[in-house]
Order: structure tokens, then sequence, then C-alpha cells
């Protein structure tokens, strides 16, 4: 690997023997390393093209997303790529597809949110990227995962999993599989959602676990990264997803259902940090559908787990038997002590900060 590295870093202008190769960050889709140089230090990142099947479409985003940045004034910092030489931010060679970024100094990443000031940190973060960029034209933004979070095909393909999957295990987890049918009407809503025009489609993350944030010294968030997945999107995704990583405190790998809780304190800052910068851009009917977004992405995830399970574990594998069946019963767990709450926590909405 160390060789591929060097051969990409040529195209950068890097010559050998003048810097030194790390292995960075806990990233599962990306391979990342750090490089060094004197006082300089870049981070260099192989883009994983079976998830990703066309990297120019993501390079265009951040192009256009930069360019807009740029072009407004917007107070949004993040760390766009370096470009080689001939203007490449995007580099392929025989192993796939490169990129290199400056590394943000003083800057850390965490992997598990630890505290109600971090969720609010990267919940703010999150709400400050998409309303800088509140102005972009959203169709010229290229959707670089397709129908990523589409929750009505999501149970479509859940479906045809009961009826075309591993029949044995079907049958073994029949009360798992009545349970999430019986919260279809999530589905119900969300094509509601798609139906309605007070909805509208922004710049949206899509991944935005606390991973996906840069904290300073303190704390205190910087910006996001990992753009990969940025593209035209509801809010509820980004909500909700924060949401899904944010308030229990034990991961969707967690066996021991009991452990699993959702935390009010933690939504009570999600809500706090994302609306500092979207209360007023969020219209009353979307604002009455962020307690749903929990649920909406709880729910898709619990459904995706499960539908892999019945197809044998073909889409995300497995690391032991009945991987998936444990990740599935772990976020329909979730799902259900979410809706627990639904009283108290819906009522601390975008409409009542």
């Amino acid at each position: 690997m160390r060789e591929v590295w060097a051969d990409v870093l040529a195209l950068y202008g890097f010559k050998s023997g003048e810097y030194t190769i790390e292995s960075y960050g806990s990233g599962l889709i990306n391979s990342t390393c750090l490089v060094k140089t004197g006082t300089e230090v870049y981070v260099l990142q192989r883009i994983n093209n079976h998830i990703f099947s066309n990297p120019y479409l993501i390079a265009d985003n951040i192009d256009k997303i930069s360019e807009h940045i740029r072009k407004t004034g917007a107070d949004c910092f993040f760390a766009a790529p370096i470009q080689t030489g001939d203007g490449r931010s995007v580099v392929r060679v025989e192993q796939g597809y490169y990129r290199l970024f400056p590394f943000v100094k003083s800057s850390h990443t965490i992997d598990v949110v630890q505290t109600t000031r971090q969720a609010y940190e990267a919940a703010r973060q999150f709400g400050k990227f998409t309303k800088s960029l509140s102005g972009i034209d959203i169709h010229r933004l290229n959707i670089t995962l397709p129908a990523f979070h589409d929750l009505s095909l999501r149970y479509r393909q859940f479906l045809e999993a009961l009826s075309g999957g591993n029949p044995d295990r079907i049958c073994a987890v029949n009360a798992l599989i009545e349970e999430l049918k019986s919260y279809a009407g999530i589905v119900e809503e969300y094509g509601k959602i798609k139906d309605n025009p007070d909805f509208k489609l922004r710049v949206t993350h899509h991944d935005t676990k606390i991973s996906n944030v840069l904290f300073d010294e303190e704390d205190n968030g910087i910006c996001v990264i990992d753009l990969d997945t940025v593209m035209p999107g509801y809010f509820i995704s980004d909500v909700g997803d924060m949401m899904r990583t944010y308030l229990c405190p034990v991961s969707e790998e967690e066996s021991a259902y009991e452990k699993i809780e959702v935390r009010e304190e933690f939504y009570f800052a999600i809500v706090q940090g994302y609306e500092s910068y979207m209360k007023e851009e969020l219209t009353p009917i979307e604002q009455q559908y962020f307690f749903y977004s929990g649920k909406f992405i709880i729910y898709m995830q619990a459904l995706r787990f499960l539908t892999d399970y019945l197809n044998n574990d073909v889409y995300y594998g497995a690391r032991y038997p009945d991987h998936n069946l444990v990740r599935a019963t772990n976020q329909t767990t979730l799902l259900r002590r979410l809706m627990e709450k639904e009283s108290v926590l819906s009522g601390f909405s975008a409409a009542a900060v």
C-alpha cells in the first residue's frame, strides 16, 4: 500500500524521502493516512469506488460547494481537497481513486459522543453547513449514492426479502419481522413528505455521525468533513442520523439490548445546536417533523440490517453468525425507546426552541 501512496503523492509533487506516512482515522469506507513533511501535515485518502462508483461526481460536488462559499463569502470553513498541478482534485492510478487534503492544525475527531456539549457542537456545525449553502442551485449537485435515504425503497426491499430470502431465517425472526411491519406508518409519512412542497430539498450531508466533525482542543466544532454523501436531500436525513448515533450511549453493535436508551438531554442538545443556524430556514411544516427525523432514520437502518440478514448478509457482511440480526434488533429496540418518549421529546422541537 505504501508504494501506491508514493505513486499518488508524486502526482502532487512530493518527492520520495521527503515525507512519512502513517495510517489515520477509524472510517470503514475509505482508506486514509497522514502524510508528514517538515512542519506540514496532509491527509491522503483512497475513495472506495465499490461504494461510490463515480468518485468524480464527489469531486464535482465539492468544487461547486467551494465555489459557492467563495463567491458568497459564507462563514463556513471546510477543508477542500488540494489540486494537482494540472487542476485535478481527484487522481486515478491503476489501484484506484485518491485525493489529498490539508490537515487542519490543532483539530481532532471523536468516535463516540460522550457529552451534550459535543452533541450540540456537532449539530451546530451540520446546521451551519446546510445554512451556508442555502442559496446554491440544488439541481447542480450530483447524486453520489442514488436512493441512499429513500425509505420507500428500503421498505420494498424488506418486503422482497420476506418472499425471496432465507426461509429458515425468515421463520426464526418472525416476531421481529412483524414488529417492523407494524411501524409501516413511518413509510407512509415519508411518502407525504416527498409529495409536500413545504419540504425543501437542501444541501444535505447524509452521514452526520460525530466522527464527521472536526473539533478544536476545547471541543468547539470547527467544521464538517467527509463530504462524499453530500447531495440534495431533506433535513430529516441529517437530523435523524444525529439522533440515531448521538442519543444512545451504546452503538448499533451492542447485543445487550437492556443498555439501549434514549438520553433526553442529548436530544435537546441536537435541537438547540441544529436550530442555532437552521431554525429560520425550516418551514413550519418541517418544524413539526423534527422528532419524526429520528424515527425515519432509525427505522430505515433497522430495515436495512434485517433485510441483509434475510438475504444471507450479502450487503453489509457479517463478522459472526447473526451479526446483522443483532444490529437489526438493536436498532428496532432504539426505535421503540425513542417512540416511548415521543410525548416528551416532540414538544421540544424546532418550533419550541
